[in-house]
């Protein structure tokens, strides 16, 4: 179970990215979806499902994209492009320190995993992409993504539902009434219509070729949002990316056979996974008296600057302990690292 969660904020300039780092081990890091909400998505029980058997024995990070969700919901033209997107996950990484994650990338949020993958190889493990697509303009006919993004910017309430019957399927009336809600409660609906723009205008084809990490790529034949040919072509164009096709004809991993779902994508979170160094109980952990006074800081939850105020170091030298006790501790994050001193007593 994932029940230990913590809500934080990143600076973005004046703005503040609100993610949610929940459970331990590994890092996995789901870059943002069109539109979501922290809090809401996690109150809906298949969700909950969905990610706490995928994401067994990680550490599951997510985070709300600037303009929707609990993030501050201004947003800015610089936001709306792959580069955006890709800076914003990297950002995200540095914040939490995190050299190495996995990352699973659903729907437009595959496009960002695909980018940053192939751009920064050596920061990612894994790869999981689920209901993914090489390029927006394959994702409808002609016109027709116009028209939906025009339907979502002049009524949002009859646009929520329509993107509610293309995501969902044969989902039941409360189903669509409440995925329905929780899009208008997620965005207004000039920030809906322009993220939806979008995800039609991603483009990853230059860069699935150059993705060089051990990929799986889940899809539902008859996906009624992304085509089934466009997640084979993803695969296609990878190297050595395995193709797992599943029935069903929801958008969402989180409706119908969430059970195949998660089985798909822990296959590829477990295929070609490293050992992941763990201390020894048997054996103790030295750390410094200074490790243990920073340890101390951030079991509390503190940040580097905070810490370097409260201890009267530099932010460099805060980062250099926390970097070594993570090492020390055989810790992929400073949550996890945490976690680890609890269990050997450490704090």
């Amino acid at each position: 179970m994932l029940d230990k969660s913590e809500i934080r904020f990143l600076p973005v300039g004046a703005r503040r990215l609100a993610y949610e780092v929940r459970g331990d081990g590994p890092p996995l890091v789901a870059p943002a979806w069109w539109v979501s909400h922290l809090e809401l998505d996690w109150q809906n029980p298949d969700v909950r499902q969905f990610w706490e058997g995928v994401a067994q024995g990680h550490t599951l990070i997510r985070y709300d994209r600037l303009g929707v969700g609990m993030s501050d919901r201004e947003m800015h033209e610089g936001d709306l492009t792959l580069d955006g997107e890709v800076a914003m996950l990297r950002a995200l990484l540095d914040e939490l320190e995190l050299d190495r994650v996995s990352l699973i990338g659903g729907s437009s949020g595959s496009c960002t995993a695909t980018a940053f993958a192939a751009t920064f190889p050596d920061r990612v493990d894994r790869l999981v992409l689920y209901g993914s697509y090489p390029h927006g303009e394959a994702l409808t006919a002609p016109g027709v993504g116009d028209a939906i993004v025009a339907a979502v910017r002049a009524h949002w309430g009859l646009g929520s539902r329509m993107l509610s019957d293309i995501f969902l399927g044969s989902a039941d009336a409360t189903e669509h009434e409440r995925f329905a809600r929780l899009q208008r409660d997620s965005a207004t609906a000039e920030t809906a219509a322009e993220l939806l723009s979008l995800v039609y205008r991603f483009d990853v084809r230059e860069y699935l070729p150059r993705v060089r990490r051990p990929t799986t790529v889940v899809h539902r034949r008859d996906d009624r949002a992304v085509p089934y040919r466009l997640g084979r072509e993803v695969a296609a164009a990878i190297s050595g990316a395995t193709f797992i096709p599943l029935q069903g004809q929801s958008h969402f991993p989180w409706h119908g056979d969430v059970d195949s779902v998660v089985r798909a994508c822990r296959q590829g979170l477990a295929s070609h996974a490293p050992p992941v160094p763990v201390a020894d109980p048997r054996e103790p952990v030295l750390l410094s008296r200074r490790e243990r006074e920073i340890l101390g800081c951030v079991a509390r939850g503190l940040g580097d600057r905070e810490i370097a105020e409260q201890l009267q170091l530099s932010p460099h030298t805060v980062h250099r302990h926390v970097a070594n006790i993570r090492r020390k501790l055989g810790a992929a994050s400073r949550t996890a690292a945490v976690a680890q001193a609890a269990r050997l007593g450490l704090v």
